[in-house]
Order: C-alpha cells, then sequence, then structure tokens
C-alpha cells in the first residue's frame, strides 16, 4: 500500500500543541502512530499533490468534499447511547450492540449512521475513531469523552455519564428557549395587532377627521397616530428595508471576532436576560469540565474542550485565558477568579475541589446547583416578563384608542358650545 502524507496538530497530556508531518498508509495508521507518542490529536491534512482533505480529531471541524449525511442529535441521541452503555454493560460485544440498535430504530438515518459505526470498527476502527466520521451527530466532547473511555477500560460508565450529560444540555437548552419564546410570542401577538389598526382602522377615522372637522388641526397624539398610519400604508418598502438593513448589520457584526465578543458581552448586561444566561453557561462550565475530568481527560484537555464548546465568546475568552494559566503551573481557581468572568461563589467551590483533590465531584455537585438556579431564574423572569408585557401591549393599543378617541371629545365640545 503506497503512503500518505499527512500534517497533523495534536497536544501532549501537560497540554502542549505539536505540530509534524506523519508518512503513513492511511488515516487509521497515522492516529495510531500519535497514540503510541502519547499525543491528543486536534487535526489531521492529507497532503497530497497540493491538494488537502482535512480529517477531524479528538473532535476538530472536519472539511469533507461531500453532501452533509443523516444527523443523530437530540433526544435521538441521548437515548441511544443510554441503550448502547446498557448493551455493554450487559456484556454484548460493541459491534453487535450497534447493529441491534440500527434495528430498533425507526428512523433510515439514524440506522444509517449505527450501522456505518459498527462497520467502521469491523474494520479495525475503536469506537472514538468511527465516530469521528460523523462530526454533526458527535461533538468534540462526545468523542473526546468515549476515547477517554477507551483508554481507561471504563467504556459503559463513560457512555452513560454522557447520557446524562446530553439530557441535561437538553433540559437546559428548552428551558431556557421556553424563556425566550414567551416574551418573542408575545411581543409578535402585539405588533400584529397593533399594525392590524395602523392599516386597517386608523386611516378610517382619519377620513372621517377629516370630513367632520374641516380642516381644524388635529390633537398631537393624533396626528403622531396617524402619520405612523400613514407610514405604514405608503412607505412600508422603506420601513422593511430598514429592517433588514439593521439584521444585515447584526450579522456582519456577529461575523466579527469583536463584534461577536461585544453582542455576547451585552447579552450578559441584559436586565433579566443576562443573570439567566450567565447561570446557563455556568451550569454548562461545571456539568461539562466535571464529566471530562471524570472521565480521565486532562484538565488542559478537558478546558479546550469546554472553551470549543462554549457558543458565548466572553466564556470562552476567559477559559483560554484560564487554560494559559494553568499551563504555567497557576490553580484553575485563582485564574477563574482574574478573569471575571465566573461568579465569586465557583471560583470558591472550585478551589475547595482542587484543595481536596476531588474537582470533578465538586464541578458535579455546583453543576446541579446551578441547573436548579437556571429552573428558578427561569420560573421568576416568565413571571416578572408575564404582566410587563400585558401592561406594554396594553399601553400601546391605549395609545392608539384614545388618539382616535380625541378629536371626537375634541368635536363634541364644540357642538356642545354652539348650543
Amino acid at each position: 500500500m503506497s503512503e500518505r502524507t499527512y500534517l497533523y496538530t495534536a497536544m501532549d497530556a501537560a497540554g502542549k500543541e505539536h505540530r509534524g508531518v506523519l508518512r503513513v498508509s492511511g488515516e487509521d495508521e497515522a492516529h495510531g502512530k500519535l497514540r503510541e507518542q502519547g499525543l491528543y490529536g486536534l487535526s489531521l491534512v492529507e497532503r497530497k499533490e497540493g491538494v488537502g482533505t482535512s480529517s477531524r480529531m479528538g473532535g476538530a471541524a472536519v472539511s469533507r468534499d461531500r453532501w452533509p449525511g443523516p444527523r443523530l442529535h437530540g433526544r435521538a441521541l441521548a437515548v441511544a447511547t443510554r441503550q448502547l452503555a446498557r448493551l455493554l454493560r450487559a456484556g454484548m460485544p460493541l459491534v453487535r450492540a450497534l447493529r441491534l440498535l440500527a434495528g430498533q430504530t425507526p428512523d433510515p438515518g439514524h440506522r444509517r449512521i449505527l450501522d456505518a459505526l459498527a462497520t467502521r470498527i469491523e474494520e479495525g476502527a475503536c469506537l472514538s475513531e468511527a465516530l469521528e466520521t460523523w462530526p454533526r451527530s458527535f461533538d468534540t466532547l462526545y468523542v473526546s469523552m468515549v476515547r477517554a473511555g477507551e483508554a481507561a477500560g471504563k467504556l459503559e460508565w463513560v457512555l452513560e455519564r454522557q447520557s446524562q450529560l446530553l439530557d441535561k444540555r437538553r433540559r437546559l437548552v428548552r428551558k431556557v428557549r421556553g424563556a425566550m419564546t414567551y416574551p418573542l410570542v408575545v411581543c409578535t401577538v402585539a405588533v400584529a395587532i397593533t399594525a392590524g389598526l395602523m392599516v386597517f382602522i386608523v386611516p378610517k377615522f382619519a377620513a372621517m377627521f377629516s370630513d367632520m372637522l374641516g380642516g381644524v388641526p388635529l390633537p398631537r397624539l393624533t396626528q403622531a397616530v396617524v402619520f405612523a398610519s400613514t407610514f405604514l400604508l405608503h412607505r412600508l418598502h422603506l420601513g422593511l428595508a430598514l429592517l433588514l438593513g439593521c439584521a444585515a448589520s447584526w450579522r456582519m457584526l456577529r461575523a466579527t471576532a469583536p463584534g461577536r465578543y461585544w453582542t455576547d458581552r451585552l447579552a450578559l448586561r441584559l436586565p433579566a436576560f443576562g443573570p439567566l444566561l450567565q447561570l446557563s453557561a455556568c451550569a454548562h462550565f461545571c456539568s461539562t469540565l466535571g464529566t471530562l475530568t471524570a472521565s480521565g481527560v486532562s484538565i488542559l484537555t478537558a478546558l479546550r474542550i469546554v472553551r470549543d464548546a462554549s457558543r458565548n465568546r466572553v466564556v470562552s475568552n476567559a477559559l483560554r485565558s484560564i487554560e494559559e494559566a494553568v499551563k504555567e503551573g497557576d490553580p484553575i481557581s485563582r485564574s477563574m477568579g482574574e478573569t471575571g468572568a465566573f461568579p465569586a461563589a465557583l471560583v470558591g467551590m472550585v478551589q475547595v475541589g482542587e484543595e481536596t483533590g476531588a474537582l470533578p465531584e465538586m464541578l458535579a455537585r455546583v453543576a446541579e446547583d446551578y441547573e436548579q438556579d437556571v429552573d428558578a431564574a427561569v420560573e421568576a423572569l416568565t413571571a416578572i416578563i408575564e404582566p410587563v408585557l400585558i401592561v406594554g401591549l396594553a399601553a400601546v393599543i391605549g395609545t392608539i384608542v384614545v388618539a382616535l378617541f380625541l378629536p371626537l371629545v375634541h368635536l363634541a365640545g364644540q357642538m356642545a358650545g354652539t348650543h
């Protein structure tokens, strides 16, 4: 078999990054060579006649010249992971367990993924290497935990922990989205009702006022409402263009590193929603880092994985600073406190975990506390938002109604004065 040339980026147990070249027969041999050297692969790129083909290693991004295939995610991924852990704990071989799960799933896309994993393992790959061929279904965290479980000989335990982590993440995301959905729905209804009044009702009243008042100036509030109605009727395209321009500008801003950091920082400072987002980020940090370290992943590798999995740029930048500080020998708690991105209570609990040598257990307990805090914050936010939105909707519609009746009151007063 002819040799191929691969450029690799990997990290050792101390967190130091290594780059180099491998001449091997294929990706499987390249993975094996790196494991023999005690390296954790981050990326692998084949160099062939000037063309690079990137392969996922340890959760790094994958670039393949193929149409995206099916995806196993959400509740289906958590259920499949839990069932696989139970089958392995019962003594069933890995390939047979995957085939059994594939035969039981009703979704053809999920069946294809599970069958492909079993086939890849039959060809000689381990489970973590097979998972790397489906990056849209198995992220950095998932693959890294499976690799750690394989190395420690406790794959069943790691898969069970992974299913629990997936369930927690799903519940957390669902709660946060639920808190965001209610105000969005109410605001959408308010906009629809207001638009209906401005487009269909206000023009009729404006025409009636013009005929009845005979050129007498309308009250200022009524003039403002009529002007807004006229703008919606005859200049709607300008308003839509303005909205589209704002949306495009926002997307362009989010596409830049400084813009993403600024908007994420702004989100954390929003009243009511900011504390909820921070609690959610802390819960995700604790549960993910605790699960990784409990699975046998080194602290530096775990910090990098948590950093890459974070969706908030403020938190990911803080984790990058923590990772650099830990490389220099500083405790995690001290570097966490210096970033200012984490609450003092969390920093203190991490410090206790480091001093007692029970950091994974401490992180797991703190994660449960933060998940309960997220539940309480969501309930409190929903309780606050509901009356605020109702009052706001009533104020908008009430303003329109008052603006329409002011000329009638003025006209009634004139008619009473004439008599």
